[in-house]
């Protein structure tokens, strides 16, 4: 998607020389004087259409505007959250028709989140996935490749601009990893992604293959990975924007890129969807996209361990005990329960670079989805300013989650007769035991875990991934930047199409 900021007044957006114009209208509207201002008020004051948030007029060959498709579309108050759902309304509609390009018009004087909102919402809205498909069958198809912002007061913005357009590349880059098929995306194709990534500028990457990862004694992840024909990858990615002594924030992303469930296997029904069972995986290397184009002066890093869960003659067996990467024996007392097993060995290992703070992400548990739904995800830690700070890069990014309890009592369940902790308790609380079971491994540093197992894609006739929780981890790491040093300017607006390349989880 190639997006560009520009200002214009309504007047200017009547003359500007687009295929389809969307003017974003806010309750008080007070028309000018000038064709447009007259078209809206006339509108609203006929009961034709209403500034509310989402509520749609479209014009076709409307007098005194240079487009030929005219869409009124209502953002309410103006908040983000308003803006986000007018924007999906209008391309929603445009969709449909043969627009390639399109503008998208404040009628009045806006922040910048509402602009910021306007970017994530119109890079969403235009997501297509064509990796798979053939010319013949559906590859042939109307995308939006390229939308205009304008704002009368356009350059006040331009910083907010410019950030949501590199938080929307991440975003981009997150979905099309996640919604790729388990064949397309194998743990060594996930490695292959990464060193990618590492062409873009102060990022670097390393890929273990599986005798490395058996050498650093990460037994966890190994047992998962047995079962299946796939090796197992794990990868580290740095990315350098502050002084080489500074302590990074880390980033572990569950990289599980098929889950059967593998012994305990999943029941058939919609266990094609456990192809986004690494979506965490997939908003590590979004997120890293979007650092390259941003450049925050901070370091971070991101881990993800990468593997199949598969059954077979191999594979794992409810009862047996493995030795994790920090000597702690487990007792793998459901198969299905793999996903905490690959990345406690990653939290063990993020130990090596002393970080400030580490944030796990995956498609955890369903009891998550059964506790928060796809509104919010869950967030575990026991850091209370760590919880505030993703809090509220959370409600900023419009990427929300809600932090959840992590009583010592809650760890109970995880006691076994034959080894140091089980890697499943009973089903009540099952994202909260899940996250005690890795909290035994993270005790190093400052923690937290996000459970994105409602959020990170949607079923149905929608079905897709979504990139959350992307936006919510650039916020985070943006406002953690050193507010001191001035980081290089982000690289130029540029295209945020990627580089070629059962909800019961665990």
């Amino acid at each position: 998607m190639n997006f560009q900021l520009k200002s214009l007044s309504l007047t200017e957006a009547a003359a500007f020389k687009t295929p389809a114009l969307v003017i974003l209208v806010a309750e008080g509207f007070k028309p000018g004087r000038d064709a447009l201002s007259n078209l809206i008020g006339k509108a609203i004051t006929g009961g034709d259409f209403k500034p509310e948030a989402g509520k749609l007029l479209g014009c076709y060959g409307a007098a005194g505007a240079a487009a030929s498709r005219l869409t009124l579309a209502g953002i309410g108050d103006g908040s983000p959250a308003r803006v986000r759902k007018a924007v999906t309304a209008a391309l929603s509609a445009l969709k449909s028709g043969a627009v390639k390009s399109l503008t998208l018009c404040f009628a009045q004087d806006t922040a910048p989140p509402g602009v910021a909102a306007a970017v994530a919402a119109a890079d969403d809205a235009a997501y297509v996935y064509t990796a798979t498909k053939s010319a013949n069958t559906g590859g042939k198809h109307t995308e939006i490749s390229s939308i205009t912002v304008a704002a009368p007061q356009g350059d006040s913005v331009r910083a907010a601009f410019e950030q949501a357009v590199g938080i929307a590349g991440g975003v981009r880059l997150a979905r099309e990893w996640a919604n790729r098929p388990g064949n397309h995306a194998t743990p060594t194709l996930l490695g292959e992604a990464a060193r990618a990534l590492a062409k873009l500028p102060r990022i670097d990457c390393e890929v273990f293959g599986p005798k490395q990862i058996a050498k650093l004694g990460m037994g966890a992840l190994c047992a998962v990975a047995q079962g299946s024909e796939q090796e197992p990858r794990f990868i580290v990615l740095q990315y350098q924007g502050a002084a080489k002594g500074d302590a990074p924030v880390a980033l572990v992303g569950k990289g599980i890129t098929f889950d059967s469930g593998g012994i305990s296997l999943k029941p058939g029904a919609e266990m094609d969807e456990m192809k986004f069972d690494m979506s965490g995986a997939a908003s590590v290397l979004g997120v890293f996209q979007a650092l390259a184009d941003l450049r925050p002066a901070l370091n971070v890093v991101g881990l993800i361990p990468a593997s199949e869960n598969l059954p077979s003659g191999r594979a794992i067996k409810p009862g047996d005990v493995v030795t994790s990467m920090s000597g702690q024996t487990i007792e793998i007392l459901n198969t299905d329960a793999e996903g905490r097993l690959v990345l406690c060995d990653a939290l063990t290992y993020a130990q090596r670079f002393k970080p400030r703070a580490v944030i796990d992400v995956a498609t955890l548990t369903g009891a998550c989805v059964i506790a928060l739904g796809s509104v919010r995800s869950g967030l575990f830690t026991t850091d209370d300013t760590l919880a505030a700070d993703l809090l509220t890069a959370g409600e900023r990014a419009l990427d929300p989650c809600w932090r959840m309890p992590l009583d010592d009592e809650y760890a109970e369940g995880l006691r076994s007769n034959f080894a140091d902790v089980a890697n499943v308790a009973g089903r009540p609380a099952g994202s909260v035991t899940a996250a005690k079971f890795l909290q035994r491994f993270a005790k190093a540093y400052p923690w937290a875990h996000l459970d994105i197992a409602g959020t990170a894609w949607k079923s149905g006739a929608a079905k897709g991934a979504t990139g959350r929780p992307v936006g919510l981890l650039l916020h985070y790491l943006l406002a953690q930047a050193a507010p001191s040093a001035k980081p290089s300017a982000p690289a130029k607006t540029k295209s945020t199409k990627p580089a070629k390349k059962a909800r019961q989880q665990s």
